[in-house]
């Protein structure tokens, strides 16, 4: 059974994940596994600023993992069930 921690914590994850960038962001990301700010901008058509404040939002409650390389900051999917089935949900609808 699910505690309302629990609970509390997927809708968490929900919300933040449900934002239209973010959302484009995470396809980027599901189909590159690890994938740098500038190159997700990029692809995007967005501001490595705009980009860079939705990978920190996502990264802060633990969507993604965040690395750094050389002066580049790159993301990766956490290997959690709640991301697997994301990725599976939004990938059958994009």
């Amino acid at each position: 059974m699910r505690t309302k921690k629990d609970i509390k914590d997927i809708a968490k994850l929900l919300r933040t994940a449900g934002d239209i960038g973010r959302l484009n962001i995470l396809c980027v990301i599901f189909d590159k596994k690890d994938i740098c700010v500038s190159d997700i901008a990029k692809q995007l058509g967005l501001s490595v600023a705009i980009t860079s404040h939705h990978l920190k939002v996502m990264a802060k409650i633990g969507l993604l993992i965040s690395n750094r390389s050389g002066k580049k900051i790159c993301y990766e999917l956490p290997k959690t069930p709640f991301v697997r089935d994301l990725k599976g949900f939004i990938c059958k609808y994009k």
